[in-house]
């Protein structure tokens, strides 16, 4: 019997805080914050594949990001 635990998804790192943007959906002006996205497949909670990859900032008020 061979038991395999595998995973896929998208994950995001907080990279710090971004520049300080005018959102362009909530019209707040607020520091935005940095992010990476990339989606990843895991076996056996062990990250084996990762692609689209990309960095965004994002609104800390609405959530809407924008990639950098």
């Amino acid at each position: 019997m061979v038991f395999l635990i595998f995973g896929y998804g998208t994950k995001r790192q907080h990279l710090g805080s971004g520049q300080t943007r005018t959102c362009p959906r909530c019209h707040n002006t607020t520091q935005w914050a940095r992010i990476r996205e990339f989606s990843q497949f895991t076996l056996f909670f062990v990250p084996v594949a990762r692609w689209k990859r990309r960095q965004l900032e994002e609104c800390g008020i609405c959530g809407t990001a924008v990639e950098v």
